[in-house]
């Protein structure tokens, strides 16, 4: 039995159904109405791309790869790290890693990829959720990540707060398709649940 108003928040926006004229309306909500509607989670997605070059040290969530190639980028190109942000900070509505860490501040220039994460944390904090659980993929022909994974969950979960099964990280090749089949780049693909604090 729908109830004559009923009130639902979904990523961001309020509705409300009205039994009196079977009509539902959508209600955006600023972001300094989100922690109001108390919305009990929210879902982000982020994705992220870097070339693969010479000279460069090979950071992959949070901890350095031998290689003899590295991620290009304005900070230490931490591919995986910047999924994550993006995803976080997509799920609180809060734009990316572009608009808080733009590569044309030199603050950020070499930055270590973990602090980033660390004040994406507090951004999302700030405005009422804490990170429920990760699931990413990072897209690479070599080096292989299933060895290093578990360091890797440390290191994220440690910096978020959160228990290392609650970061899931995952690796795959292209089969030697397109740039990353041919080592020219890797990807890494994040979903990020956040849930509403107590």
């Amino acid at each position: 039995m729908i109830r004559p108003y009923f009130w639902g928040v979904f990523v961001g926006s309020c509705c409300k159904y009205s039994k009196a004229t079977n009509n539902t309306h959508f209600i955006f909500l600023s972001k300094d109405k989100l922690m109001q509607a108390n919305a009990p989670f929210r879902i982000g997605f982020g994705i992220d791309f870097h070339q693969l070059v010479p000279g460069r040290e090979l950071w992959i969530g949070g901890i350095k790869l031998e290689h003899h190639k590295g991620a290009l980028g304005h900070s230490d190109a931490d591919v995986l790290l910047h999924a994550i942000c993006d995803a976080m900070l997509g799920a609180a509505c809060l734009g990316d890693i572009g608009i808080h860490f733009p590569d044309t501040d030199a603050n950020y220039k070499n930055i270590d990829s973990k602090i980033l994460l660390k004040k994406s944390n507090e951004l999302i904090n700030n405005v009422g959720y804490n990170v429920g659980n990760i699931d990413s993929t990072v897209c690479l022909e070599l080096p292989k990540i299933k060895p290093h994974s578990a360091e890797m969950q440390q290191v994220i979960a440690g910096i978020l707060g959160v228990n290392e099964n609650q970061v899931s990280i995952k690796a795959t090749t292209s089969e030697k398709m397109g740039f990353v089949g041919r080592e020219e780049g890797i990807a890494a693909y994040a979903t990020v649940l956040l849930t509403a604090k107590q």
